[in-house]
């Protein structure tokens, strides 16, 4: 089992910082996300500053076309080595018409469209065979030898969907190299949701899930006392609350048998009340989502928790950390070693 570390948003001599340190710390890779600045640039900051995979978790992919993404991401895989993964998204409404003014529905059936456009770019980057994808939202049908990259001496860049309900995870075992899970999860969506659905997806295309990635965040919280505990404890709940109050992921509490959890949030919200936010989330709810522990002990409850469904886990406050206290990253090596070997 691999453990990554999540980052995203920072200046771009930051990240080869931080990238050259969780090498150090054993880390297998970063996976940067697209909060504030764009997630591409970081991964070429920090593509060429140490020897770890490299995935965007995740752009984006509606405000750009498909041949802008995958010449990007060509240049990503052959700068890196073939250590860079392409992991896209969606979005919401909102953000795809309002911030980026593009179209956005239906957004399953464009993503389909958007990962079959990116292959037949590859295709044709390294075949140098005419370019010639006609699907119903992307239509490529010219590409110049002086315009291509050309070929590369990495592999082609494997391509990443972010999923969380049935559709997008059956869309993701069919045509994708692997899913991001949305930092919102349980064993219990693992088992009853996602490993079905991806299942699904790959039996429709005739293959199997060898050698797929399924690259789940966690909310780890990590320290050798309760004060150290505390903080990361409190700021996971109130990053639960945020999410759990999008009625898109209100089947993810349900599924626990805590109904009403998303109303109860959204009306906090509305309201302004970000304690009461966080007051709905209690502590029996909120051990379904994070995983604790004391340095010597958090490796395996890492692996207990997802071993078996987690191909890489992504420490999703370890940037936060880092930020605050870079030299505590080191204490991550024993963790990783440990998690290496599962």
């Amino acid at each position: 089992m691999k453990l990554d570390l999540m980052t995203g948003g920072l200046p771009l001599r930051s990240i080869q910082q931080l990238a050259r340190q969780a090498q150090d710390a054993g880390f297998a890779g970063l996976v940067i996300t697209e909060a504030g600045r764009t997630a591409y640039l970081s991964c070429a900051a920090a593509a060429l500053a140490a020897d770890i995979d490299i995935l965007t978790g995740v752009a984006v992919a509606f405000p750009r076309s498909p041949m802008v993404t995958a010449q990007t991401a060509w240049e990503l895989a052959d700068a890196s080595g073939g250590r860079f993964r392409l992991g896209l998204g969606t979005q919401v409404r909102a953000h795809i018409e309002r911030r980026y003014a593009s179209p956005f529905d239906p957004p399953g059936p464009r993503m389909r469209d958007y990962v079959l456009a990116l292959r037949a770019c590859f295709d044709a980057f390294r075949t140098g065979t005419p370019l010639d994808h006609h699907g119903p939202f992307y239509d490529l049908s010219l590409l110049p030898a002086l315009w291509s990259p050309g070929p590369i001496d990495a592999p082609d860049p494997p391509i990443d969907l972010a999923a969380v309900n049935p559709w997008m995870l059956r869309a993701a075992g069919q045509h994708a190299d692997g899913v991001h899970i949305h930092p919102l999860n349980t064993t219990t969506y693992l088992t009853e949701t996602v490993r079905p659905e991806l299942t699904a997806g790959a039996d429709a295309a005739g293959r199997s899930l060898d050698g797929f990635e399924i690259i789940v965040p966690a909310f780890i919280v990590v320290g050798d006392t309760e004060s150290a505990r505390a903080r990361w404890r409190e700021l996971a709940r109130m990053q639960i609350a945020f999410y759990g109050s999008t009625p898109n992921y209100a089947f993810i509490f349900e599924q626990l048998g805590h109904d009403g959890t998303t109303p109860a949030l959204r009306a906090h919200q509305k309201a302004g009340d970000i304690d009461g936010m966080s007051g709905v989330i209690t502590d029996d709810l909120l051990t379904n989502f994070i995983i604790e522990g004391t340095w010597a002990s958090i490796a395996d409850a890492i692996a207990e928790r997802y071993q078996g469904f987690a191909t890489r886990v992504v420490n999703y406050f370890g940037a936060i950390a880092w930020t605050e206290e870079p030299h505590e990253l080191h204490r991550w090596l024993d963790v990783t070693r440990a998690l290496a070997s599962v």
